[in-house]
């Protein structure tokens, strides 16, 4: 019960963080449709199911392993930042990167134009990403954090390929 409860914090506060755009012309596209299965897959070296849109917005998208209902195995999020009011994602990528205390932001590179991880407590590991006038957030869950931060890395570069 204790991991749900932690799940269901997770996918709110990516609501919360990348929220539904204002218009349709400033939508930032299906999540779901920068990743897919195979992909995950090879990445992870474990099997995934297809994609599914999480919450209202195509901007959040969750893959998990098949039979896995209370989704606490291997999974992947994915969410693209749109605008909100009259922060572009861009904005709200950069605000994103202020310090908070206890909220541990790292910044790497080899990855879009501006990348950093982004340690929550409870809440596991992220890799937000910024490329041109897009970003986006990326989250892998049931593997150690050295592997998770190896693993966002690799399929971030996946989906800046598609940006």
């Amino acid at each position: 019960m204790r991991y749900q409860t932690r799940l269901l914090a997770a996918c709110l506060a990516m609501l919360l963080i990348y929220g539904r755009s204002s218009s349709a012309a400033e939508a930032p596209g299906d999540a779901c449709a920068f990743l897919n299965q195979t992909q995950i897959t090879a990445a992870l070296g474990v099997t995934v199911a297809a994609g599914k849109q999480i919450g209202p917005s195509s901007a959040l998208c969750g893959w998990v392993q098949p039979g896995d209902p209370k989704h606490s195995g291997n999974r992947v999020l994915l969410a693209l930042y749109g605008s909100l009011g009259k922060l572009s994602p861009v904005e709200r990528f950069e605000n994103s990167k202020a310090p908070v205390q206890g909220i541990a932001k790292t910044p790497i590179s080899g990855v879009g134009d501006d990348a950093y991880y982004i340690d929550t407590p409870g809440l596991g590991v992220g890799l937000n990403v910024r490329k041109a006038n897009s970003a986006f957030q990326i989250r892998v869950y049931g593997f150690p954090v050295d592997q998770i931060k190896t693993l966002e890395k690799t399929l971030a570069q996946i989906v800046v390929a598609k940006l």
